[in-house]
């Protein structure tokens, strides 16, 4: 692959900077994390095998727990190939209000031939007064495949603390081989925004759960599917006839959690021929 990998600043003058560059190979049948880099206040544990040695479980670490005006994060990962790698966070992401400043985190994901990448970070949580920048860019190539999510909630809806001010942008991105398949922008400037009927329609829980190497049957499985929240909207669509691209719209991040969990341990063993087996993490 030749896509152009993004550059990021990685000083600032006000706030924490941090910068994590993973790359995991292939070695002697096991999946291992072969390149470990970081500034900064983002880790990882070490690597984990609930599933065996061919696939990797690792979780992303960011000890000050919150993202505050000023701060910027950056996170390189890169799975060579025919590797195969899960991975997750410990706890929600959460950015906190921000004081006039913007804050950022950004994270470009690379699979090469025959590797498999599965992104399960645990849900975004962007309080009110936040001014948040979000990026997720995926560059696969013509044999990766892919699997991931991305979960947002504005406000704190359970304290009935609404995204009254603030600002949210974010960007997810996938290309294989440079062309783009997939690209979603949205942007939060303020409550109106969250409830126009062509927004969000009033519900602060926003969810995407995308998946390479899709097809009609798994899409019509998948529709069949029922969210734990009865007046959640949830909708499935296939794209370039392999993409599947499933939205939710709810009031809770752990309804959303739970369905996207449940859709992925049903079409794990067909995108990847591995039941599912669901990170440690996610149960505590």
């Amino acid at each position: 692959m030749n896509a152009p990998v993004p550059s990021y600043k990685l000083t600032t003058t006000a706030g924490w900077t941090g910068h994590l560059q993973l790359e995991f190979e292939r070695f002697r049948g096991k999946t291992v994390l072969s390149r470990n880099r970081h500034k900064g206040p983002l880790v990882v544990q070490r690597p984990l095998y609930p599933e065996g040695k061919e696939v990797c479980h690792t979780y992303i670490l960011h000890p000050p727990a919150g993202i505050v005006g000023g701060d910027r994060l950056v996170i390189e990962a890169t799975v060579k190939k025919n590797a195969s790698v899960l991975l997750t966070t410990p706890g929600s992401t959460k950015f906190y209000r921000s004081g006039g400043r913007l804050a950022k985190q950004k994270q470009h994901l690379k699979v090469e031939k025959d590797a498999t990448l599965e992104w399960f970070p645990q849900d975004t949580i962007v309080f009110p007064g936040a001014d948040a920048l979000c990026e997720t860019r995926i560059d696969l190539s013509a044999t990766a495949t892919f699997m991931g999510w991305e979960i947002l909630c504005l406000g704190l809806p359970v304290n009935k603390n609404h995204f009254t001010t603030g600002q949210l942008r974010t960007r997810l991105s996938l290309y294989r081989e440079d062309t783009i398949l997939f690209m979603d922008q949205f942007r939060v400037n303020n409550e109106q925004d969250l409830q126009r009927p062509t927004g969000l329609r009033d519900f602060p829980v926003t969810a995407t759960f995308i998946s390479t190497n899709g097809n009609c049957d798994m899409l019509n499985t998948i529709r069949e599917l029922v969210p734990e929240e009865k007046t959640a909207m949830f909708g499935a669509t296939l794209l370039h006839n392999e993409l599947l691209i499933i939205r939710y719209l709810g009031y809770s991040t752990f309804a959303a959690h739970a369905l996207f969990a449940e859709l992925w341990a049903l079409i794990r063993p067909q995108i990847i021929n591995r039941n599912g087996c669901a990170p440690r993490i996610w149960a505590t």
